[in-house]
């Protein structure tokens, strides 16, 4: 793929060349990128909308300061596409997201000009102020420090912890606050509300304008810039807001609101607030999609829409997935199904709600369902006081970023023993986001915690069961975790039933070895097996279903029998599941060849999940492969490569 690039993007290869351009320009080179970056993404997907919004940003901020000097931190790294375009990798833009591609975030390894490694959100301004403090320390006080963070991003605690910080730092801080209502789902909560009252304004809103006029519509404020700023500063704290501006009173100097998708107006005054020595904080409000019409009228869907047409922005929908649902929509309509069934069960997101299709509960029950914004801690702890008040809350949370809550899931749920159902999305290697992203830690940074039943289904009705089986009374912590992705059943709605907790199942029996497996890869020792044994070889399969408890009678039925076992799972090899066996081993005596599948010791980068999982030696290739150095036998099964 070659897309076009414009007269004005075919000069700019770093932001030298961008600051070669006319202030007059700068609009018309947004124009490009904007058309650059829907031109990529409509045949190779990722974070559209956010990039979209966030043009203007990019140009200004490099145009207007000395990167990489300056330190220049996004977060959450979503809308950092036109950033990685002027910075040195406008040819490599088309391997975003790709096996042995671009990464999709800001990553220090990849580029000089990516300050700060990103991925979850709310880390920005931490970074930034760290940098900025570091900088005063090393005599560098001529460098800039610049945080850009979405209104979402702004609802995480770690946010207000850096602002509550950064407000005696006296650091050379700039935060942006890239406000435009929306996360991935429309944006909940005070911060939200308040924001928009802000925006909406007419008092301040005049008042904003008065401030463009003192500044001389973007001149620099010249000798009386004290006296300004103050004026600003009394006038923002006694007049705007009848309750005070929020950042204020974190002592940061508050600018805005000012529209973001003026990149003119934008590097004007950028340029007049370097003068501006320590905190502050500019609000400007940007439209996520802008310039793409689709794009802005369905935000939520074109957050990353998938391969699309990008004259229409009709998305093409791939017919080649088959049948089999996605876990997030079997979990979705199951939770509604126990939720008729049983008043007390309730529903908790971190501002994930379509990802994880809670959006259907949340449709159908509102007041049974909570959003509570990009809050994982809180999301935790506010389950274990519904729990500890009687009801069974399904918290449903990213893998990854539940490792946000380790300290309240141990404290605030597993040490009081409460009835807090766990559903870990995207559990495993979840393809283009890439290491930021990936469930890599759940099964051993869980595994530790006493009171704590861990699940993994292996297809569809599994996990139906096991949310059922965690609803029951006297269950305590329980963690269901699951991969992004299809399951294997078209016919997926079974009747629900119970499940013996820590109870595994022989999947296949077999005599020269045993494979044991947990979660959907399991999928592909059926496959395996099923081959082999056409070659002659007898392997046995076992799913233990729970890593904890584990099925111990299963695995002294597998050690009294075979002596060569594989171990397959969809996480960290480090303390997982194989490292659950060699540990039953080792308490019992017993002495077997014990080869492990999963994840290495190492972050894996971005690619689908078929790379990754090829990568990492686990899946159909990957266990026949085990399978050939445990037996020292030639086996050489047909296996088809649409069963891979």
């Amino acid at each position: 793929m070659n897309p076009h690039q414009g007269p004005l993007l075919t000069k700019i290869d770093f932001p030298d060349d961008l600051k070669k351009l006319k202030l007059e320009e700068l609009p018309a080179l947004c124009e490009e990128l904007r058309s650059f970056i829907i031109e990529v993404m409509s045949e190779n997907p990722g974070h559209l909308g956010a990039s979209l919004g966030a043009v203007e940003l990019a140009v200004a901020i490099h145009y207007v300061y000395d990167t990489p000097y300056d330190k220049i931190i996004w977060d959450v790294g979503h809308q950092a596409y036109a950033h990685k375009i002027l910075t040195g990798r406008k040819e490599r833009f088309t391997t975003i997201r790709k096996h042995h591609g671009i990464s999709g975030f800001p990553k220090m390894s990849e580029s000089e000009f990516d300050a700060f490694g990103v991925g979850h959100s709310s880390t920005s301004i931490s970074a930034a102020l760290g940098m900025g403090v570091a900088a005063r320390l090393d005599q560098n006080k001529d460098r800039h420090h610049v945080a850009i963070i979405g209104d979402g991003a702004m609802t995480g605690g770690m946010a207000m912890e850096a602002l509550n910080n950064g407000g005696v730092s006296k650091a050379n801080l700039l935060v942006i606050l890239n406000d435009n209502q929306i996360a991935i789902d429309k944006n909940v909560g005070a911060i939200k509300d308040y924001l928009a009252d802000i925006v909406t304004s007419r008092t301040y809103n005049k008042f904003r304008d008065k401030i463009w006029f003192l500044m001389g519509g973007g001149t620099k404020y010249g000798k009386n810039s004290r006296a300004i700023v103050k004026q600003l500063g009394n006038a923002v704290k006694t007049t705007l807001l009848k309750s005070g501006n929020l950042f204020e009173a974190f002592n940061f100097r508050y600018f805005g609101p000012v529209d973001g998708n003026d990149v003119i107006r934008l590097a004007k005054l950028l340029t007049d607030m370097k003068d501006i020595q320590g905190p502050k904080l500019l609000h400007v409000h940007t439209i996520k999609g802008k310039g793409f019409e689709k794009a802005e009228k369905d935000q939520t869907v074109y957050h990353a829409p998938g391969i699309f047409d990008k004259d229409t922005g009709t998305i093409k929908v791939d017919k080649c997935q088959g049948l089999a649902p996605k876990y997030q929509t079997v979990f979705g309509q199951t939770i509604i199904e126990l939720a008729e069934q049983n008043p007390k069960i309730v529903g908790i997101t971190p501002a994930m709600s379509t990802g994880c299709s809670l959006n259907l509960m949340m449709e159908k029950m509102p007041g049974r369902t909570f959003d509570v914004g990009i809050a994982e801690q809180h999301a935790v702890t506010f389950s274990a006081g519904l729990a500890a008040a009687g009801y069974i809350p399904f918290c449903n949370i990213y893998s990854t970023f539940m490792q946000r809550a380790y300290d309240q899931v141990i404290h605030d749920v597993a040490l009081q023993n409460l009835p807090v159902v766990f559903c870990l999305d995207r559990g495993g290697l979840v393809g283009e986001d890439g290491a930021t992203h990936h469930g890599s830690f759940d099964l051993a940074y869980l595994r530790c915690i006493p009171n704590m039943t861990i699940a993994s289904p292996m297809n569809e009705e599994e996990l139906r069961n096991m949310m059922y089986t965690a609803q029951q009374d006297n269950m305590g912590p329980f963690a269901i975790r699951y991969p992004k992705g299809r399951g294997v059943m078209p016919n997926w709605k079974t009747p629900m039933k119970p499940m013996q907790v820590g109870k595994g199942r022989k999947i296949r029996d077999g005599k020269e070895a045993v494979i044991l497996t947990l979660g959907h890869v399991g999928n592909y020792a059926v496959t395996v097996c099923e081959a082999i044994e056409k070659s002659g070889v007898s392997i046995a399969h076992y799913d233990l279903r729970f890593l904890k408890p584990i099925d111990e009678e299963l695995l002294h039925e597998v050690f009294g029998r075979f002596h060569k076992i594989i171990t397959v799972e969809d996480g960290t090899i480090q303390g997982g599941m194989g490292s659950a066996i060699l540990e039953f081993a080792a308490d019992h005596g017993y002495q077997a060849t014990i080869k492990r599948l999963g994840i290495p010791d190492r972050f894996i980068e971005q690619g689908s999940v078929t790379d990754l999982h090829r990568e990492c030696g686990y899946d159909v290739d990957g266990i026949q492969k085990a399978l050939q150095e445990l037996l020292s036998l030639p086996i050489s099964p047909s296996i088809p490569a649409e069963r891979k």
